[in-house]
């Protein structure tokens, strides 16, 4: 793999936040973000779409033809993006853009940062929002010892498992557990949530992170069964602590 000789001059690779929902990019990101975007041409994208929709919202004068997309994502071939990085040994910036979020947290972002590391580009990470870790903040859960452990497994009998492990691991460690669900199984997910753990085990549901509609409790097994909550197709964490 090509590296960069130590003295010469290359771009960067910025992590650009965005949005966790259709708000205004600059109610939940810095002004820092806009400039970034604004001079940087080259991107490597999830979704091309949705890539320029917000990139026209953050900086609306911003020529569209200008942009060279690269995707990344479940359909990209690995081989490929070692050569998305190209630009920057041209002395081209490059942004990496996540669908939602942060760019490397639970997003394929990642695998470009670790090419970037081999061919010693520098990586720039920018301040914006993560579902993650802003609703660990709000949670009142553990925050010195945490995990997060992505999507449970969607067969009953191997998620019923894993919860289970998952909260004997938070009892006996001290550790609090993160995941998520694909939005439209957040109420199946909820109710063998509520079937599965323990009645005194803590269950924090933050949903709608950043949005007018944003949701962040932390209650006991046993108070949620006796609540009516809706979280159908709502970007929904999920934290447990025994």
């Amino acid at each position: 793999m090509e590296e960069v000789k130590p003295g010469l001059i290359v771009g960067k690779v910025y992590l650009i936040p965005t949005t966790l929902g259709d708000n205004a990019p600059l109610e939940v990101l810095p002004i820092s973000v806009k400039g970034t975007i604004e001079r940087i041409d080259h991107y490597i994208v999830e979704n091309e779409k949705t890539a320029r929709r917000f990139i026209k919202r953050v900086s609306p004068s911003k020529p569209q033809p200008n942009l060279k997309l690269q995707p990344l994502n479940k359909y990209t071939n690995p081989a490929e993006i070692p050569s998305y990085l190209d630009p920057c040994i041209h002395g081209f910036d490059i942004g990496v853009l996540s669908e939602a979020g942060c760019p490397g947290i639970a997003d394929p972002g990642s695998e470009v940062v670790r090419v970037a590391h081999e061919k010693r580009i520098q990586v720039v990470p920018l301040v914006g929002p993560s579902s993650i870790l802003m609703a660990m903040m709000s949670s009142g859960m553990n925050g010195q010892n945490f995990a997060f452990n992505g999507y449970l497994p969607i067969d009953l009998a191997e998620r019923k498992n894993m919860v289970k492990q998952l909260e004997k691991l938070s009892k006996e460690k001290g550790q609090t557990q993160i995941f998520m669900e694909t939005p439209y199984r957040n109420n199946k997910l909820l109710k063998d949530l509520l079937k599965i753990l323990h009645k005194t085990t803590r269950l924090c549901i933050a949903c709608d992170i950043t949005l007018p509609t944003e949701f962040v409790q932390t209650k006991s097994v046993h108070e949620w069964g006796e609540i009516e909550l809706d979280l159908d197709k709502r970007p929904t964490i999920y934290i447990l602590q025994a």
